[in-house]
């Protein structure tokens, strides 16, 4: 393909997509595909000739799309949003054809000098404290990863790497030796990585790939599903009785299941009064905080109020999706540090080809070292492209918009409690809910089967697609309303679809 062929088979590709999405209303949310339905359709191997664009082109729609769930359908109420807007496609198609591996300063300087800018204007934006900027007291700073799991992972390996050098002596052993070794080993076989019950499992395999412990601390309807002070200290006291030594927490700010919040002010009392390690000493406990879809929401001043935002300059590291909720095409998970020297400690590794002028006199970021890739791609073009695009003003009214809606969504339940009970909600545009009939005398076993009923109706409609958890036991269904292309008629036609459902559920 040369640029001309280009030219024509990129103009195709953008009309396919803008005519997708001024049409996506009429498609069927997920996708009705059986399970090994694409092997059917593509050769058993590569084609030893090069196909024409106009071959490759027709098998998008025939082929590709029928196997697409729409995450940006109107009627797309699961999980969290899967963002992106037009300006960001356009940054991720200049990304595209300005490839590098971008690992130093050097290898493109651009890519390095864009992501911190867009970075601290985010951090700005959020109402982050001043210590998360590059710029800060503390030289902390933001780097682009690939999602949250990632981001927990690396902070997980710079608190491991940063208690270990506060809490083993060191300097008592030969660099290399075997007994430098054996302590280390022996002080990592205490240590244990805490989450709640309500955290994103990507908490537990972080502590699985850094080999140390994992601990989870239940949490439930009385405290609203998230963690308080007393029970953190409850639990430090209770790990430490048994030998063990807690150095990493992940706290949330909008949990998977409900979008509950921990208490932030009741952990840093814990922390700052802890008998064992006290904030701000050697071995103190790392807080890193997942926003990594409810974050999106701190462009709202109001709800930087609500949660105490500035609260997080206790803690150690904090970590948002842009492409959860904030119009951002995946991947831009934000990952923003209070010191940058607690990546760069714990994660950098030296060879000789990496050797510049720039680098070597300190004078450049090199993101290598605040990651676990080596190379990495020019995301933040797409940030930028959003930033600018949208404005402040225009990603509050959209984040606005879409809060509205799940309120509105909520005050409906509300309207016919002889059909819905809800159980958490609405918080940051999701309500979790069940069948009502408790009241009515009906065992939390027929509740469930009810309500997994309904879910399972709901979805088979084409028209909407749920999510459902478990909460102490009782089956709920999760609808939220953030989905860029959801507007008031799409929620009013999915709670038609809902009490429909529900009154046929109810009366079989």
């Amino acid at each position: 393909m040369d640029s001309q062929g280009f030219r024509e088979a990129a103009a195709t590709a953008i009309d396919d997509i803008a005519s997708y999405y001024d049409n996506l209303d009429d498609r069927d949310v997920v996708s009705t595909v059986e399970p090994g339905y694409l092997r059917k359709l593509l050769p058993s191997e590569a084609p030893v000739e090069g196909e024409a664009w106009t071959d490759i082109h027709k098998d998008m729609e025939g082929k590709i799309l029928p196997g697409i769930t729409h995450w940006q359908h109107p009627g797309f109420h699961a999980f969290f949003p899967c963002a992106t807007s037009y300006p960001s496609l356009l940054g991720e198609l200049y990304s595209a054809a300005l490839p590098a591996a971008a690992f130093n300063w050097i290898c493109s300087p651009a890519v390095t000098e864009l992501e911190t800018i867009v970075l601290d204007w985010l951090a700005k934006v959020l109402g982050l404290p001043e210590c998360y900027l590059s710029t800060g007291p503390t030289r902390g700073g933001g780097v682009i990863q690939g999602s949250a799991s990632e981001a927990v992972l690396v902070a997980m390996v710079a608190a491991r790497d940063k208690y270990l050098r506060e809490t083993v002596p060191l300097d008592q052993f030969p660099e290399g030796s075997e007994a430098r070794e054996d302590a280390i080993a022996h002080k990592r076989s205490k240590m244990v990585a805490l989450a709640t019950s309500a955290t994103h499992s990507s908490t537990k395999k972080a502590s699985i790939i850094s080999a140390v412990r994992f601990h989870t601390i239940p949490v439930h309807a009385d405290t609203g599903y998230s963690l308080t002070g007393p029970v953190l200290a409850k639990t430090l006291a209770e790990l430490r009785a048994r030998g063990l030594e807690p150095f990493f927490m992940t706290a949330t700010l909008g949990t998977t299941d409900t979008c509950a919040v921990d208490d932030f002010a009741g952990i840093v009392s814990t922390l700052k009064s802890d008998p064992v390690h006290p904030a701000g000493t050697p071995g103190e406990l790392w807080v890193h905080i997942d926003a990594a879809y409810a974050g999106s929401a701190l462009v709202l001043p109001s709800v930087q109020e609500q949660v105490t935002i500035s609260l997080i300059e206790n803690f150690h590291s904090f970590n948002m999706n842009m492409h959860k909720w904030l119009l951002t095409n995946f991947d831009a998970s934000c990952l923003f540090v209070r010191d940058r020297n607690w990546f760069i400690q714990a994660l950098t590794i030296n060879q000789a080809v990496y050797g510049n002028k720039a680098s070597e006199g300190g004078l450049v970021t090199d993101y290598r070292e605040w990651m676990i890739p080596l190379g990495r791609r020019f995301r933040s073009l797409k940030i930028w492209f959003v930033l600018r695009s949208y404005g402040v003003k225009g990603l509050q009214e959209y984040i606005s918009r879409t809060l509205k809606l799940g309120e509105e969504f909520a005050d409906s339940l509300k309207s016919r409690p002889d059909l819905f009970e809800i159980l958490t909600g609405p918080s940051f545009t999701l309500t979790v809910f069940r069948v009502a009939g408790k009241e009515q005398g009906k065992s939390e076993e027929e509740l469930n089967a009810l309500t997994k009923a309904v879910c399972e109706k709901i979805n088979a409609s084409g028209r909407m697609w749920v999510t459902s958890t478990v909460l102490d036991g009782m089956f709920a269904i999760r609808l939220m309303t953030g989905v860029s292309t959801t507007e008031k008629e799409h929620v009013d036609r999915s709670w038609k679809i809902l009490v429909e459902a529900a009154e046929e559920v109810l009366k079989a």
